[in-house]
C-alpha cells in the first residue's frame, strides 16, 4: 500500500471515529482491512450527507454542490492518483471487496433525497402546511431501502458471505435500523417539516399531522398516539429477526461487528418501547456505558473467532 493510500484510509477512519457514533463501536471489532473499508464507505456517505444537510446553503446551492462533488467522484473511479482521500480510499475498497458503482450511486441517491424530496423512487409526497411525508408503509419502505437497505448491501460485501440469502437479510436489517431511527427522531423530523410516519397509519389511529406537530411542540402524548408509535415499533422488531438470521451467514471474523450493531440499535428500540413510544419529552439514546459493554463483548467474540 502506498503512503498516499495509507494516509487516505487514516483520514476516513478519523471521519468515522469522529462522526459515526453507534456504527464506530461495531467497526472497531472488525479486522483491520475490513475496518478500513467500512470507515471509507462511511466517510463517503458522511460527505454526501453533509452536502445535502447544509441548511446554511439554499436548496439550489446544495444541489449544485452535490452535482459538482459527484462529477469529481465519477471522474476519479478506478484511478490511483486521486487528490481526494475519500475517493482514493473508496476506489481501493471497491476493488478489494467487489462493490459496484451502482450500489454506491444508490447510497448517494439515498443520502441526497432531501434535495429532491418529490422525485424518483422512494420520494415522499407533499402534505398540508408544507410538510413532506409518505402515504403508506410500502412508500416508506422504498425510502428506507435507499437510505439504509443499500447500506446493508454494501456492508455485507465487506463483511463477506457465501449464502445469497444474506443479501435480503442485510437489506431488511438496514430497514430495521432506519425504522428505529425514524421512531427516535419523530420530534426532530417534525420540527424540520418531515413526517416519516405513514399517513395511512396515522389515519388508522385517528391521528393527523397536526397531532404530530403538537407533540413535537410539547403537548403530552395520548393513548392513541402511543399505540401508533408502538405499532411501528412492532414492525421494526419483525425486521430485526432478519438481523439475527444474517449474523451466522457472514464471514466468522465479521459476525462480532454485526452483533454489536444489532445489539446497540435493538437496544435503542427497546428503550423506546419501555417509554411506550414517548420520544417527545426527552431524546432516547443508548448510554455510552452500554455501547462500551457491547463493544467489549464484541471484542471478545472477535478474539475467539480469530483463534478458531
Amino acid at each position: 500500500m502506498s503512503a498516499a493510500l495509507e494516509a487516505a484510509y487514516r483520514f476516513c477512519t478519523g471521519v468515522a471515529k469522529r462522526e459515526a457514533k453507534n456504527f464506530y463501536y461495531a467497526f472497531r471489532v472488525l479486522p483491520r482491512h475490513k475496518r478500513d473499508a467500512i470507515c471509507t464507505v462511511y466517510a463517503f456517505m458522511r460527505k454526501a450527507d453533509d452536502i445535502a444537510d447544509d441548511e446554511s446553503q439554499s436548496l439550489e446551492a446544495r444541489r449544485k454542490a452535490m452535482n459538482e462533488w459527484l462529477e469529481v467522484w465519477r471522474a476519479s473511479r478506478g484511478a490511483t492518483n486521486v487528490a481526494d482521500p475519500i475517493f482514493l480510499a473508496l476506489s481501493d475498497t471497491q476493488k478489494k471487496f467487489g462493490i459496484s458503482d451502482s450500489l454506491l450511486e444508490d447510497l448517494v441517491r439515498g443520502t441526497s433525497m432531501d434535495l429532491s424530496p418529490s422525485e424518483g423512487p422512494g420520494a415522499g409526497v407533499d402534505l398540508d402546511d408544507g410538510l413532506q411525508g409518505y402515504e403508506s408503509f410500502d412508500d416508506l419502505y422504498r425510502y428506507c431501502y435507499l437510505v439504509a437497505g443499500v447500506v446493508g448491501l454494501v456492508c455485507i460485501r465487506i463483511f463477506g458471505y457465501t449464502d445469497c440469502s444474506a443479501e435480503l437479510m442485510a437489506e431488511r436489517t438496514g430497514i430495521a435500523f432506519q425504522l428505529t431511527n425514524i421512531l427516535r427522531d419523530v420530534k426532530e423530523d417534525a420540527e424540520r417539516k418531515r413526517i416519516y410516519l405513514p399517513q395511512d397509519m396515522l389515519r388508522e389511529f385517528g391521528l393527523t399531522n397536526a397531532d404530530i406537530l403538537a407533540l413535537a411542540g410539547g403537548r403530552p402524548i395520548r393513548a392513541n398516539e402511543r399505540a401508533m408509535l408502538v405499532g411501528l415499533s412492532v414492525q421494526a422488531w419483525e425486521y430485526y429477526e432478519s438481523a439475527r438470521e444474517l449474523i451466522p451467514l457472514l464471514d466468522q471474523d465479521s459476525r462480532p461487528a454485526m452483533w454489536v450493531l444489532v445489539n446497540i440499535y435493538s437496544g435503542l428500540l427497546g428503550k423506546i418501547d419501555r417509554r411506550q413510544g414517548d420520544v417527545f419529552s426527552t431524546r432516547v439514546s443508548v448510554p455510552t456505558r452500554e455501547k462500551v459493554y457491547a463493544l467489549v463483548r464484541g471484542a471478545a467474540m472477535s478474539v475467539r473467532a480469530r483463534r478458531q
